[in-house]
């Protein structure tokens, strides 16, 4: 944009602190506060300062421009939305705490929406009668929210959040299929051009609904999902979402089951120990409760149950844990000695290693007695295999079966192919070449704008502070004035410049700041370019450094000017 207006630090409204605010955990928590692009109003609810909301809108222009490339529309819906849709769903209960909820002074339902799939699935309907009306794909980038339990890590996991939904409508599954490779394409510029490095995996698709479901993930150590990552095939997926084929294997040999007494071994640990077996020769047994019904969860010993699976496969209904008060009222539950086999009126579920054929020491049902050779199929029946086990680092892969690699990272995009859900649930129907009612198949599409930022802030920052890439960056050059008149005339004189040939400028022109404060903010606000007018001001020379690589190169006035306008 030609005659960029220069932002001067001495109008700024932004304070850069010297120490990270104490209770930031992560690292672009600390940066973001301490540059004074952001400020903390409540938990989990941000203020965009001046220089993060250039970086924030930066975000957007390019989200915006390659959903745009794809055709897609943009429209704004509101963000206080009717429950009515959503009872319609089933989601008003299956969002659970998360959703906000209030009512207005008439008593009227209402919620703040966490996604839109409801409202735009309306619109469509209202607008689209023909099927000559589509496809379409609509998008909109608006401020979500969840309320989330412990938001944590700054604008990762906020209440309050800016996200990008699209959402595609077609007549048959193979537009469907089409309209999510166009999102997956774009969401692979949108990324490439944030300057994220970043891995597309397989994943769960929660309460949204559909069937085929991606993630895109950014690797970080401050990332809460984690995902495995085949170093010898291109396998991927988010850890929730890997599952494994069942293997029965023949246990024509096994000897029958078989009743030993443990005294005193109510753990696997102490079980394994004075039975000198590995914990993975024993059946873990864990009892929830799923809307009240007790279910045994049944694991390898040397596997923990991951209970965010767990709830998934059982939701929307309430899986918690059983209580003493269960126990007393089941005295043929056996506190430390339950097994799957003889339970009457429990459900069992287990994870696909507990395979028909499978062997296992585990509880007899009686208090300080345990029983060996129990056969899976034969001793006891699995009424359903869920894969429930937290994954591990060395687990195999489940499509070539070489040991999986285990990383940190942050969800930055995930798409759904939703398929009919919500249009069933909704009944959106367009009438079709023959007159009569075709039901809309649905995709689903979501980039974490403000999310962005704090991940682009966790992969490029460095010691010294932030260091944004080039097209997300508040400005391309930081001008430096430092010292004292001559060298702020200077400054002011080459950032006019500049911006008058289009470049975006931000020039600390702070009086009565000293050069060291002034190069270590520069450092810590992260523009890409720093050009810094100092002791040579005067004869007309001036210091560019690249803020990433750390190289430093004087150039009179006039070469910093043709270098920055290349």
């Amino acid at each position: 944009m030609a005659n960029a207006p220069v932002q001067r630090m001495s109008q700024l409204m932004a304070k850069t602190l010297r120490d990270d605010p104490a209770d930031a955990e992560v690292l672009s928590h600390k940066l973001l506060v301490r540059a004074g692009y952001v400020r903390r109003t409540a938990a989990g609810v941000w203020t965009w300062l001046p220089l993060g909301r250039k970086v924030l809108a930066n975000v957007e222009r390019i989200v915006r421009e390659e959903m745009d490339a794809i055709g897609a529309q943009e429209v704004l819906l509101p963000a206080l939305l009717p429950r009515e849709p959503y009872d319609a769903t089933g989601r008003w209960d299956e969002y659970g705490a998360e959703l906000f909820r209030l009512k207005d002074r008439k008593g009227g339902d209402y919620l703040l929406g966490p996604t839109h799939e409801e409202i735009f699935t309306l619109l469509v309907k209202d607008q689209a009668s023909s099927y000559k009306d589509l496809p379409v794909i609509l998008y909109q980038i608006q401020t979500k929210f969840r309320d989330e339990a412990r938001p944590r890590a700054g604008i990762l996991r906020g209440r309050e959040f800016l996200m990008k939904d699209s959402y595609s409508f077609d007549l048959a599954d193979e537009g469907l299929a089409h309209s999510y490779a166009l999102h997956r394409q774009a969401y692979q510029r949108v990324f490439e051009r944030l300057g994220l490095d970043y891995r597309i995996v397989a994943a769960t698709a929660g309460a949204m609904g559909g069937s085929k479901s991606e993630e895109f993930l950014a690797p970080a150590d401050a990332g809460e999902d984690t995902f495995a990552d085949c170093p010898n095939c291109d396998f991927a997926a988010n850890t929730e979402a890997i599952t494994y084929a069942l293997q029965p294997v023949d246990a024509s040999g096994v000897p029958a089951a078989e009743e030993i007494p443990t005294p005193d071994t109510p753990t696997i640990e102490t079980l394994a120990a004075s039975l000198g077996v590995p914990a993975s020769a024993t059946l873990k047994n864990l009892l929830v409760k799923v809307d009240g019904e007790i279910v045994a969860v049944g694991v390898p010993g040397d596997r923990e149950v991951d209970m965010d699976k767990v709830e998934a496969h059982f939701a929307p209904a309430v899986v918690e844990m059983v209580t003493e008060a269960d126990f007393a009222g089941r005295p043929d539950l056996v506190r430390g000695y339950v097994g799957p086999q003889g339970l009457e009126k429990v459900r069992c579920i287990a994870d696909p290693r507990v395979a028909p054929g499978t062997a296992w020491i585990t509880g007899a049902n009686k208090e300080h007695t345990h029983a060996r050779n129990v056969v899976a199929g034969r001793d006891f029946e699995v009424d359903e295999y869920v894969d429930v086990v937290v994954v591990q680092e060395g687990d195999p892969c489940p499509k070539c079966g070489t040991a999986l690699k285990l990383d940190r990272a942050i969800e930055i995009g995930h798409i759904f192919q939703l398929g009919r859900k919500y249009a069933d649930a909704l009944k959106l129907d367009v009438l079709g070449q023959n007159g009569k009612p075709v039901r809309v198949t649905m995709g689903s599409y979501g980039i974490g704008v403000s999310r962005a930022v704090a991940a682009l802030a966790e992969q490029t920052a460095d010691e010294q502070g932030l260091c944004w890439p080039k097209e997300v960056a508040p400005a391309d050059v930081h001008v430096v004035a430092a010292g004292k008149a001559l060298q702020t005339e200077v400054a002011l004189d080459v950032s006019e410049k500049l911006a008058a040939a289009g470049v975006r400028v931000l020039v600390d022109d702070r009086a009565g700041v000293s050069p060291g404060v002034k190069f270590t903010d520069a450092e810590l606000i992260g523009v890409p370019q720093i050009l810094v007018a100092g002791r040579r001001a005067g004869e007309g020379v001036v210091e560019l450094k690249d803020r990433r690589t750390g190289e430093r190169e004087e150039l009179t006035v006039d070469e910093a000017i043709a270098r920055l306008t290349a």
